[in-house]
């Protein structure tokens, strides 16, 4: 039991890291399985280049728009941008464009993966690359017959062995690429991490503690929400089959679910952990929290409309 405990305890602090090493292996996985099964390089002078573009490239954008589709913060962005009295101050702070860019950062986590994955395969590349509008700078030197010779490269049906010979080149080259790619990606990562906690005004052990009020706040909501619907649910059904009015249950407002499911923005004035935190603290009935003088969209805080209530119903 103690084990299984420490388990735990790593998983909920390490949960983000985890999350992202398990996408990388199985989009990783995914793109070996999908190379080895599916592609075929059809070896033509016509089709080597649009085959070998389409087949790693369709797949990553997948990945990429349902990185958008499965992200809470997505579904946010929307509640603040299209309610009827949110559009104004949604276009006039930006928030939308800052909160998009994040998004793809995050998202483009499983479509890099499978591209990097892809070149450092080679073939893809192979195939692409040996196309004819390749063919002059590879055949640069070589025998006249190189250029006809060379999108049947991938097959390995040349008839000539010194323009076979061109695949290994190729292999190097798609594989250097894809080494690139991780490295520039890694970079930018780092260097994208450290300008986000440099600039945050919030300390580190606070944001430690932000983080563990989130998670109780997700898990005590779930719960309440759970419980106040199982009541609600129960006393509409026994009122059907009873043909009586059911009891009245004071339940949110559209307005109040609009107002805490709105995208997190931070204010320095008054230190709010949540959109529900700052909701139940108001200082009138009547009063939209979704914007104020001197609130501000924090990149390090991003995490605060990653929480949400999900239920094993959920499509």
């Amino acid at each position: 039991m103690e084990k299984f405990q420490t388990v735990l305890s790593l998983y909920q602090k390490h949960h983000n890291a985890i999350g992202y090493g398990l996408v990388t292996f199985l989009t990783a996985s995914g793109e070996r399985v999908f190379s080895t099964v599916v592609f075929s390089c059809p070896c033509s002078a016509t089709w080597n280049l649009p085959y070998g573009l389409v087949s790693p490239l369709v797949p990553a954008l997948g990945l990429f728009l349902l990185g958008y589709v499965l992200s809470a913060r997505t579904w946010r962005l929307l509640t603040s941008c299209c309610a009827p009295d949110a559009r104004t101050a949604c276009r006039a702070g930006l928030r939308g464009a800052l909160v998009c860019t994040h998004l793809s950062a995050a998202s483009a986590v499983a479509p890099l993966t499978w591209v990097a994955v892809a070149l450092l395969g080679g073939a893809f590349y192979e195939c692409a690359a040996s196309s004819a509008p390749f063919a002059q700078r590879l055949c640069w030197g070589r025998d006249p017959s190189c250029v006809a010779q060379l999108p049947l490269v991938p097959c390995k049906q040349a008839n000539m062995s010194k323009v076979q010979d061109l695949l290994k080149d190729l292999k190097a080259e798609s594989q250097v690429i894809g080494w690139i790619l991780i490295a520039i990606v890694i970079i930018i990562l780092l260097a994208f991490t450290s300008l986000m906690r440099c600039t945050s005004p919030v300390s580190y052990l606070q944001l430690k503690f932000w983080k563990i009020y989130m998670k109780q706040e997700e898990n005590i909501l779930k719960t309440q929400a759970t419980a106040h619907a199982t009541v609600l649910a129960k006393e509409n059904v026994k009122s059907f089959f009873d043909g009586s009015h059911p009891k009245e249950y004071n339940t949110p407002s559209i307005k109040d679910w609009q107002q805490i499911s709105s995208l997190y923005t931070f204010n320095p004035k008054d230190q709010y952990y949540s959109m529900l935190h700052k909701y139940v603290n108001r200082k009138e009935e009547s009063h939209s929290i979704t914007s104020a003088e001197g609130d501000v969209m924090v990149p390090v805080l991003d995490f605060v409309d990653s929480f949400d209530i999900s239920t094993t119903a959920e499509l």
